[in-house]
């Protein structure tokens, strides 16, 4: 039987094979060797042998996918990257601050990158460099036009805005721009989609529960050098060098979420990694805002340049259809495409685990809609 395809925007579709698994083991675990653990993956204490084999295992094998160079740190912590937005500058806006106060610059594309801007001024200098809020989030400001200061530490992006619907296709070169600050990069909607050039990026971090697992693991790839330089009044619990020296275990790390995300790392390897994801979630793409730019029924104001691979909100020119919409998609199977309350419209969130079958069904049935509510 067919499942329904989840356009959720996060949480998010999980690869059925992956449930599958986690479901077969949930009450017993087998080691690789098959052993059987007696206990399944929540019961386990975070230190011992048995849950540090999977931890090491996702670990390597999200090192792998994501081609980590050797001189960053992989993090497994908590708090979404709503927290990030705090433990970021706590840990970072100092780094170029002397005995000053520190400052950090933010290009602001969508909702996500607004509001990392905000919790930013709570523990640093906070600055706009560049806002396409005037366009109404609907393109990325030209890093020409970008005004970066000299003391700012670091300047931040949300490489992929899963409101809007923005995607930055190649990664900004900040040294091009002659700024000596770190690139900080929220990759949390669009991770392990598209490969990254850790050259530019000093440190990215995202939520697994868009592209990579559940709700409660949150993800932090930080250069070595940028560990040790935390604010005073930064918690033990956030400081990236305790977090590092203790291999992610300071405190009770999200196993159970660690466990997911592990089995999504060996699928993802398992159709190809990185490389034949991104050639898959291009094609996607292109069926979708193919099908959309088709036709004056529906509509889609991002910028060409900087639509998303991942989050494709669209809308019906006819607005009083959209309850007709959704109730129809429902009945074909094609879950959560309702648009964030505060943009309206709708959203089909087409991560990794959407395979492309499910974006033809959405576009027949939105073919089929427009011939019959044309």
């Amino acid at each position: 039987m067919q499942r329904p395809y989840n356009f959720s925007a996060g949480p998010a579709a999980m690869p059925a094979e992956v449930l599958e698994q986690a479901a077969a083991e949930m009450l017993n675990w087998p080691d690789a060797q098959g052993r059987l653990s007696g206990m399944g993956v929540m019961e386990m204490s975070h230190r011992g042998k048995e849950f540090l084999s999977i931890y090491e295992a996702a670990e390597a094998d999200l090192r792998e996918l994501l081609a980590v160079p050797a001189n960053f740190k992989i993090l497994f912590m908590q708090g979404g990257g709503l927290a990030e937005n705090a433990i970021v500058p706590l840990n970072l806006s100092g780094l170029r601050a002397g005995n000053g106060q520190g400052a950090a610059d933010f290009v602001l594309t969508g909702s996500w990158s607004e509001k990392s801007f905000k919790e930013a001024g709570k523990y640093c200098s906070n600055h706009i460099a560049a806002s396409s809020k005037p366009d109404g989030f609907t393109a990325i400001p030209p890093t020409a036009s970008w005004e970066l200061r000299d003391n700012a530490s670091y300047v931040h992006i949300c490489s992929n805005e899963t409101i809007h619907g923005i995607e930055f296709q190649s990664l900004p070169d900040l040294k091009a721009l002659g700024s000596k600050a770190e690139l900080v990069i929220d990759f949390s909607s669009h991770v392990a989609s598209r490969p990254v050039d850790w050259s530019r990026v000093g440190l990215a971090f995202g939520g697994a529960q868009k592209n990579l697992g559940p709700a409660g693991l949150t993800l932090v790839v930080v250069r070595e050098d940028l560990l040790g330089h935390a604010l005073s009044i930064c918690p033990s619990a956030f400081d990236y060098k305790t977090v590092a020296d203790n291999g992610s275990m300071y405190n009770t790390p999200p196993t159970y979420s660690i466990y997911i995300a592990g089995l999504v790392f060996k699928w993802l390897k398992r159709q190809g990694g990185v490389a034949a994801m991104e050639a898959r979630n291009i094609a996607k793409a292109e069926l979708l805002y193919g099908a959309i730019d088709a036709t004056g029924f529906y509509m889609n104001g991002v910028a060409r340049n900087a639509r998303s691979r991942m989050n494709v909100p669209f809308f019906l020119r006819n607005e009083s259809l959209n309850d007709a919409f959704l109730a129809g998609a429902k009945e074909a199977g094609l879950l959560q495409l309702k648009g964030h309350k505060s943009v309206g419209g709708m959203r089909a969130s087409i991560y990794n685990a959407i395979p492309l079958e499910g974006v033809q069904a959405l576009v027949q049935y939105m073919q089929e809609f427009e011939r019959t509510h044309g």
